[in-house]
């Protein structure tokens, strides 16, 4: 079962939170391995990782400064490409 997503009721909520430009967190959590391809993702900036408890995923974090709330979907629709990725 896929799960759907509102884009532009996500928009709104970025947009009614936040202040662009602004720093925002990025969390996803992938299978151990697959820590390149998140990076990848916004590569000028610092990735923080930490690991299960058995090493089987890994959650990535990164802070960036985003120009926009469509930069924001951007990176989350690039990240959803990911097999199997979890964007938080």
């Amino acid at each position: 079962m896929k799960n759907t997503f509102d884009k532009q009721a996500f928009k709104e909520k970025l947009e009614a939170q936040m202040n662009f430009p602004a720093l925002y967190m990025f969390k996803f959590i992938v299978q151990a391995g697959k820590e390149n391809e998140v990076a990848a993702l916004l590569p000028n900036n610092e990735m923080k990782l930490k690991s299960s408890s058995k090493g089987t995923y890994v959650s990535a974090t990164i802070k960036a400064m985003m120009g926009s709330s469509e930069a924001v979907l951007d990176v989350y629709e690039r990240a959803a490409k990911i097999e199997g990725v979890i964007s938080l």
